[in-house]
């Protein structure tokens, strides 16, 4: 058993050190996979999620999920090292394990609600265009009109979601796992600011911007992607 964990101890070192060199590269999930931290790590490959809203938290939220190591300890860190002699190292890399597409609609003011289980219902990889179902939304959005239409989609198609966001003086958060029949949707267990019967409006004033703090954002991103995954 002490030899086992021996030559363990010496691969993981010998794969620290070609991170280090610049000679290996791998994903943060690869690394943990590895490590033995990260069980079934291949399944990743077969699950979709939808990140609507790419704002505040929805961007920290979606390079959380795609993101990419390079160097030793990078799995701690929210960004790339690069070269700064390597043009080539400049090119944005897409990871193998993850496939992005974009949906550029405005929730609010769309008419359909065919239209909004559409889009949710169809989001995601190739797979999810080829015809199968989301395992998981993400709601990043930041207006309970918006949280609603997400809502009636979910609930149309029974869709597991996330919701998630930032109070208005910025200094907390939350972030609400919704199972259509199985726990209160949205419309049932709406924020504070709603229960309480406050027009959401008349906290925002024209031309003056919404407190916002990015250490609560990737705050409420981290809750919201460790619960993901």
């Amino acid at each position: 058993m002490e030899g086992e964990l021996k030559a363990r101890i010496s691969e993981l070192e010998a794969e620290l050190k070609a991170l280090k060199d610049g000679k290996g590269r791998g994903t943060l999930q690869d690394i943990l996979h590895r490590m033995g931290i990260v069980e079934n790590y291949e399944r990743i490959r077969d699950y979709s999620v939808a990140i609507v809203g790419i704002g505040g938290v929805g961007s920290v939220a979606a390079e959380m999920l795609t993101r990419c190591v390079e160097l030793a300890n990078m799995n701690r860190l929210f960004f790339q090292p690069i070269k700064p002699d390597s043009q080539r190292s400049r090119q944005p890399r897409k990871r193998s394990h993850s496939s992005t597409q974009t949906y550029n609609s405005r929730h609010t003011t769309t008419t359909s609600p065919q239209q909004r289980t559409l889009i949710i219902s169809c989001h995601g990889s190739p797979r999810i265009l080829n015809g199968g179902p989301l395992d998981l939304v993400l709601s990043c959005v930041d207006n309970f009109e918006a949280r609603m239409a997400i809502n009636m989609a979910c609930n149309e198609l029974g869709q597991t979601w996330f919701e998630s966001g930032v109070s208005e003086n910025a200094v907390s958060g939350h972030i609400q796992f919704i199972e259509p029949g199985a726990t209160a949707c949205f419309a049932c267990a709406p924020p504070l600011v709603v229960a309480s019967n406050i027009d959401e409006k008349t906290l925002k004033r024209d031309g003056v911007c919404a407190a916002s703090l990015p250490t609560t954002m990737g705050i409420v991103a981290g809750f919201l992607v460790q619960n993901t995954l």
